[in-house]
């Protein structure tokens, strides 16, 4: 059988050479070029036939490897990328597996689960690992949640009179109270009455917490085409 064929990217000379130290150690595995910065990657993948890159997520810049997984891809759809990294914050961590990477691997890893996530990533196995799933899997409980508001939002904002809407969204220019009734030209306890009445269909007790929510939820375009088909 022919070698697993290993492009090795990272900046550092002392733990690319560790990491091709692991990797020539394996008799299905080569490395068949090293790499310290994207740029080299893309070079190198011109001039080599690769199954997998192992690719440090910052190398010459910030998110670099990340940067270069997605040019990567662009050109060469069925290449494989694993990140080594010491980053394990959410952004960072979604941001590379958004790029197509099958997998993402701490540098402090033990040498036998970074030979194993080259063998598995080869044979099309992926895997989520216990360090990063309990992340992924709030993050879908996340988008689920806005999910559930968007359409609870949506609903309640149908629902609204012209005047509340247009209230809303002089709420969320930042007008007080005091301006959005002489912005309407009406008294202030109208203002308040009309407030009191958007509090009670959101459910909530201050008009900041609608004004944060609808910002969170981006709906802002919304309240202004509902407007419109008033």
């Amino acid at each position: 059988m022919n070698p697993i064929r290993i492009i090795v990217a990272e900046d550092l000379d002392v733990l690319r050479e560790h990491f091709c130290l692991l990797i020539g150690r394996e008799d299905d595995m080569i490395v068949v070029a090293q790499a310290s910065s994207g740029k080299q990657v893309l070079q190198h993948l011109q001039e080599h036939q690769a199954d997998i890159v192992v690719m440090d997520i910052e190398m010459d810049m910030k998110n670099d490897g990340i940067i270069t997984a997605e040019k990567v891809l662009m050109q060469y759809p069925h290449m494989k990328i694993i990140f080594l990294t010491v980053h394990e914050d959410d952004e960072t961590v979604f941001n590379a597996f958004e790029t197509g990477a099958v997998d993402y691997v701490l540098k402090t890893s033990s040498p036998e689960v970074i030979i194993s996530s080259i063998r598995n990533s080869y044979n099309g196995i992926v895997q989520i690992r216990p360090e990063f799933s309990y992340k992924i899997k709030n993050e879908f409980s996340r988008i689920r949640r806005n999910e559930e508001s968007l359409l609870q939002a949506t609903i309640i904002l149908s629902q609204m009179t012209p005047t509340e809407l247009e209230i809303l969204e002089l709420l969320l220019k930042d007008m007080k109270i005091a301006e959005v009734a002489k912005h309407r030209q009406v008294e202030l306890s109208t203002i308040k009455t009309q407030i009191n009445m958007i509090l009670k269909k959101f459910n909530k007790k201050r008009s900041k917490e609608v004004t944060a929510m609808l910002r969170d939820l981006n709906v802002q375009h919304l309240i202004h085409k509902v407007r419109g088909n008033n």
